[in-house]
């Protein structure tokens, strides 16, 4: 029977050979590939923001490939149905006894990771057909249940230069995002060598790294990571300073420029991003350090701006930056 520790050096062992395999296909992108193996190994779900152009879509697709689990991309559009992300129930006739029933056909959020591409380009209501899947690992349709396949990741995508035709995604779905990943352009040097190998003609060959019991293995493996209680009240103090208050325990800038701040959903993902980074680090404790180094990434998105933030050019990376100066370790 295989031990933590051994599973420990298994799963640092493996994040260098996953990087090393999308590498062959992903150029740059460090901090993008490292949050994102950190949210699959605390089974969190993402949601990509860049322009067009910047392999979002590729670097998902590759991952998929990768750790040979099933792939599912779905074009989220303005006539999208709930029906066509969980599936449906459809009349069919048995020839042999003449007699009619449904039968669900299941839609592609039954796969181990689903592309949910330019989710923000559909209506609310087929935005919160994720909702139950994200949150419960299951679907309910036509008054049955089913269970989704393990593991089972959202990876979505937003276009943040284009608001017409888009649906801002609401707290609730926001909030069940564990980060938020900002996708920026390459440099001078990455772009050179991106046009390089795109337009040559050669497709690189990928190796599968692991498979879907060994990403569950793991999964299974960062909520066994220790941290101390002082660890666990830093990442709940920062979530809890995001909060505007009238009692005086809100610093004065979060009460000026905050409408509402991180629920406690933020403080788990804060701590379960710490240990997994710890891991993938070789280590088999979280620190403080480590709490950092996800923080941006977990309140980005749970931090909503007032009218006089965005008045002077406030944005929520600045807010997270002075919790993260004002609030002591």
């Amino acid at each position: 029977m295989t031990t933590n520790l051994e599973l420990v050096k298994e799963l640092v062992d493996s994040k260098s050979l996953i990087i090393k395999e999308i590498r062959k296909v992903i150029v740059g992108q460090d901090d993008v590939l490292e949050d994102l193996l950190v949210a699959l190994f605390c089974k969190g779900h993402c949601l990509f923001v860049g322009v067009p152009g910047l392999a979002k879509t590729l670097l998902v697709k590759t991952l998929a490939r990768v750790l040979n689990l099933s792939f599912s991309r779905i074009q989220f559009t303005p006539d999208l149905m709930p029906s066509d992300i969980t599936g449906t129930d459809i009349l069919y006739e048995d020839h042999t006894t003449n007699k009619r029933g449904f039968r669900f056909i299941k839609g592609p959020i039954f796969s181990n990771i689903v592309l949910a591409d330019e989710i923000n380009r559909t209506p609310p209501k087929t935005q919160a057909a994720l909702l139950q899947a994200m949150q419960e690992q299951q679907v309910t349709v036509g008054g049955n249940t089913y269970e989704l396949d393990q593991p089972f990741l959202v990876f979505a995508t937003q276009n943040p230069i284009e608001h017409e035709g888009t649906y801002p995604l609401p707290e609730a779905q926001l909030d069940r995002f564990m980060f938020i990943i900002n996708v920026g352009y390459p440099t001078m040097k990455q772009e050179v060598r991106i046009a390089m190998t795109t337009t040559s003609g050669i497709h690189p060959e990928m190796n599968m790294v692991l498979n879907a019991k060994q990403v569950k293995d793991f999964q299974r493996l960062v909520p066994c990571v220790p941290v101390s209680e002082h660890v666990a009240e830093y990442a709940v103090r920062l979530a809890q300073s995001s909060r505007p208050s009238k009692n005086g325990s809100t610093p004065d800038f979060i009460n000026e420029w905050v409408d509402w701040g991180a629920g406690p959903r933020a403080s788990q993902y804060l701590l379960m991003g710490a240990k997994a980074r710890a891991l993938m680090d070789n280590r088999v404790a979280a620190t403080i350090e480590d709490v950092k180094r996800v923080t941006r990434q977990v309140l980005e998105h749970r931090i909503i701006l007032n009218f006089k933030a965005k008045a002077e050019n406030i944005t929520t990376n600045d807010i997270i930056e002075k919790l993260l100066k004002s609030i002591k370790a």
